[in-house]
């Protein structure tokens, strides 16, 4: 299904983008060493109740994880890169986390991740630093390819050409989507692609673009618990997303904290 919005319905999107913006950077001011992943999924909790949300997470249970997630957020350490199952974990500093969070409020979801290194820059090495960079760098990519009338494949373009562009393997089996009344929709927006390619964007649409990489492999493993994907080789990993909206003049982001 892919999904316009009306003009009401994109205000509401764009208060829950800003719901998710501020949570994301709630927990990303609290994560600091000794930080437990399960204080994160539950600070995580609290907000989206204090709110008036809805997590998009708990009772999913889509094809590709041994579901329901259970959990509020998404808690990727270091190796794990996508879906990952907040656990008994204490953080360190220099620990590269990644935080994915996806909440609806009065009906619209919204979705984005972050990854950082707990500790900041004095505790970050150059190769997570480059990480990171190289997913923020793409995002941006992508979201100024989007436009009415623009392609998907034109958005896959641009995010994979700075992915492979620094010499990153990319993985398409996982990438960005159609968001709406409900977290996952089409169109699928893979992380890299031909330009020209594709659904025709249309204002009203709302896509999470979502750029992930992994540092020397775009091989995924799965965790014993079903749903924490890794890289194959062990090495390091960062994703950043955000939720946009296709107006008449480009794409708004959507959470952004306010």
């Amino acid at each position: 299904m892919i999904e316009i919005l009306n003009p009401t319905e994109l205000t509401r999107a764009r208060e829950s983008g800003a719901l998710v913006g501020g949570i994301l950077r709630t927990l990303r001011d609290r994560a600091v060493a000794g930080t437990n992943l399960l204080d994160i999924d539950r600070w995580t909790r609290e907000m989206i109740a204090a709110a008036g949300a809805q997590s998009c997470y708990v009772d999913y249970a889509p094809s590709f994880g041994r579901g329901p997630f259970g959990h509020y957020i998404c808690t990727a350490v270091n190796d794990a890169v996508l879906h990952g199952m907040p656990h008994d974990y204490r953080l360190a500093d220099g620990d590269l986390l990644t935080l994915d969070l996806a909440v609806s409020l009065d009906g619209i979801a919204a979705d984005s991740a972050i990854s950082f290194v707990v500790g900041g820059d004095r505790a970050a090495d150059a190769g997570s630093r480059a990480l990171i960079e190289v997913t923020e760098r793409a995002l941006a990519a992508g979201i100024a390819a989007a436009g009415p009338g623009a392609r998907i494949g034109d958005l896959s373009h641009a995010i994979g050409t700075v992915l492979g562009g620094a010499g990153y393997p990319v993985n398409t089996e996982f990438g960005g989507h159609g968001i709406g009344s409900t977290m996952h929709q089409d169109p699928h927006v893979a992380n890299t692609g031909r330009p020209g390619r594709g659904y025709r964007l249309r204002p009203g649409l709302l896509l999470a673009l979502e750029p992930w990489v992994m540092a020397d492999t775009d091989e995924l493993v799965t965790d014993a618990d079903g749903w924490t994907l890794r890289s194959a080789t062990g090495c390091r990993t960062a994703h950043s997303e955000h939720t946009v909206a296709i107006t008449d003049d480009g794409a708004e982001i959507l959470t952004l904290p306010r």
